[in-house]
């Protein structure tokens, strides 16, 4: 009698939780390990990290989010379960090729790779990109300090003129308002040539410096930048507006970039909290 009763209760106890009674069975038998529940938590933590980053995060930033919020999991326990359960970050785009490239007649290359400098707003990069969307061309420009490589200041226009790098250092000099003269560090591009970009330099304290003609590796840090933004958010898409994407951009660089995205130059923190640690 009590095995009839005990059978009654495990066909219905498998009905309540809509499951087969084979695995059932096979469950009671073989229950999940410690190991496999807590790998299980861990998985729940590691997606809320990645979908958080919008999926551009791969095994290095996500344990960095873990150990902050107070996990002590190891960097290869995380790399395996995302292998496992096939968390993948976006994959990056080819490097650019490299080329010697003549010197700027304009202004001299001051920075020279240099990129690691020891204090805000000593020396700044800036350079320009286009996004596609299907009212037309968008074009950006970012200028990012090299210190902390937060994007300091950014413009975005349907043209490429002279007024889009000037807006974005401008924007620049109104935010961070330096109290020494900044380096700033461009490519030949003809908007960083023109007389106005020189009188803007001269009037505002601004030394400017320029890469060898077709040369990106003279300005990695702007190239690797537009490099992260185009494989994290834009992924080859075109907006159907521009409005959509300026939205996007700001929300990529202001709210995601500057302030969440963990940085491997700065040592697996954002931006901004570098900037902070560093005040």
């Amino acid at each position: 009698m009590n095995e009839h009763r005990h059978e009654f209760s495990l066909v219905l106890m498998c009905r309540i939780l809509k499951v087969a009674r084979a695995g059932f069975y096979q469950w009671l038998h073989q229950p999940i390990s410690e190991r496999a529940k807590e790998d299980a938590r861990l998985v729940e933590a590691i997606r809320h990290s990645y979908s958080a980053s919008g999926g551009v995060y791969g095994a290095n930033r996500v344990f960095g989010d873990l150990r902050e919020a107070g996990e002590t999991c190891g960097r290869n326990r995380v790399a395996r379960l995302m292998q496992v359960n096939k968390i993948k970050a976006v994959r990056g785009y080819k490097a650019p090729r490299r080329i010697a490239g003549r010197p700027s007649i304009i202004a001299p290359n001051r920075l020279n790779r240099e990129f690691t400098v020891d204090a805000p707003d000593q020396a700044w990069v800036t350079d320009t990109t286009y996004i596609r969307t299907w009212q037309g061309w968008l074009y950006l420009a970012v200028v990012v300090d090299l210190f902390a490589r937060k994007v300091v200041s950014w413009s975005i226009k349907p043209t490429l003129s002279r007024e889009l790098a000037i807006d974005a250092l401008l924007m620049a000099v109104w935010r961070r308002k330096p109290k020494k003269p900044v380096l700033v560090h461009s490519d030949q591009g003809s908007q960083y040539g023109s007389d106005d970009w020189r009188r803007f330099c001269k009037v505002n304290n601004i030394e400017p410096s320029m890469s060898r003609r077709g040369n990106c590796w003279d300005n990695a840090v702007a190239e690797s930048f537009f490099s992260s933004l185009k494989k994290e958010r834009i992924r080859k898409r075109i907006y159907k507006t521009r409005d959509l994407a300026r939205a996007d951009i700001f929300d990529y660089i202001e709210v995601f970039y500057n302030r969440t995205r963990r940085h491997s130059h700065l040592g697996g923190v954002s931006p901004e909290a570098f900037e902070r640690a560093s005040a």
